[in-house]
């Protein structure tokens, strides 16, 4: 913005620095918001130079608040030469085989005792270990 200023000043345009301090606040991003209202409830206002002090301190503290996300995704059956159901699959909502319940069991491995074949929930070993404690077992009972 100060080049443009300057870019016009240099063409016989004068830009007064409180239009250009006002037009910069308004064209400030969406994170700035909290920035715009503090400028307009104070009483005396800023210099170009000032401005530009108080917006790279400002971006400092977006840069340290700033949220981090992670979008995760997953892709089951990798590397799988099985062919995908379609439109002309006669059975739609397949539901599991005996054979699939048992396969996928014997893959499972329990968290608490390291074996195959059941999940933590299920597993006798925590039960015995939580009634040694003289906790109450709830099997369904999540951490917070």
């Amino acid at each position: 913005m100060s080049n443009m200023a300057a870019k016009l000043k240099a063409m016989g345009m004068d830009v007064n620095e409180t239009f250009l301090v006002q037009f910069i606040i308004n064209s400030l991003p969406v994170e700035f918001g909290q920035f715009q209202v503090n400028y307009n409830t104070i009483k005396e206002k800023w210099n170009f130079q000032e401005l530009k002090a108080m917006l790279i301190q400002e971006e400092g503290r977006l840069k340290k608040v700033k949220e981090h996300s992670v979008h995760l995704t997953v892709q089951t059956n990798a590397g799988s030469n099985k062919r995908k159901p379609g439109k002309n699959d006669k059975r739609k909502d397949k539901a599991p085989t005996k054979d699939n319940v048992s396969r996928v069991r014997k893959e499972v491995k329990c968290f608490f005792c390291k074996k195959t074949g059941h999940i933590k929930k299920d597993c006798q070993k925590r039960k015995e270990w939580f009634e040694s404690k003289g906790i109450q077992y709830d099997p369904n009972h999540k951490r917070t």
